[in-house]
């Protein structure tokens, strides 16, 4: 069965190579516009089934599999930055507080569709502008949501984490691997 990555994130090509030993990635090119009626906690998951529908239209014997990750704080989704200034509003934000990384996954295959999302708390260490600035000077944020790779060499911003790491990466994997053997059962 030929299955598909609706997304060119490298992150997750990685961690989806845990689930799949062969995929092709097909980024979905659409707009990732979300109506004010959906809630926060609710966001990934909606923006993960529109990417998925959108390459499943024209691979319906696919497994296509679509993401989202987005950084919720105090009822706010942070999604990727728009520029620097917003990147160190978001870090000075989550800096010292609690926040929820949540994943939307949704799959199709054959015309029908499965989809779910994870969250993961993460609390930050309290950040100094300094480190945020130099942080951001590497230009590491700007194509993460919440403004941060908890990943990424050199920013060490988690104090604690509760739930699944590999979410906070942008793919909750051992999730993902379940989830998608029982809707392909389902299928046959």
């Amino acid at each position: 069965m030929k299955v598909i990555l609706a997304s060119a994130s490298p992150r997750r090509q990685e961690l989806l190579r845990s689930v799949f030993d062969e995929f092709e990635c097909m980024p979905a090119d659409i707009e990732e516009n979300v109506p004010d009626s959906v809630p926060a906690e609710d966001t990934a998951e909606f923006l993960a089934v529109k990417k998925a529908a959108h390459i499943a239209e024209s691979h319906k014997d696919a497994l296509v599999i679509g993401c989202d990750t987005i950084v919720v704080f105090s009822g706010s989704v942070f999604g990727k930055p728009a520029d620097k200034a917003e990147a160190k509003q978001m870090l000075t934000a989550l800096s010292g507080n609690t926040h929820k990384v949540i994943t939307g996954v949704c799959m199709f295959l054959h015309g029908r569709s499965m989809s779910f999302s994870e969250e993961t708390e993460v609390e930050f260490y309290h950040l100094s502008e300094e480190e945020i600035d130099s942080y951001i000077a590497t230009g590491s944020p700007m194509d993460k949501a919440g403004s941060y790779g908890i990943q990424d060499k050199g920013f060490l911003p988690a104090k604690s984490i509760t739930g699944d790491y590999f979410n906070v990466v942008g793919l909750p994997a051992a999730r993902l691997k379940r989830e998608a053997e029982r809707f392909i059962k389902l299928l046959k």
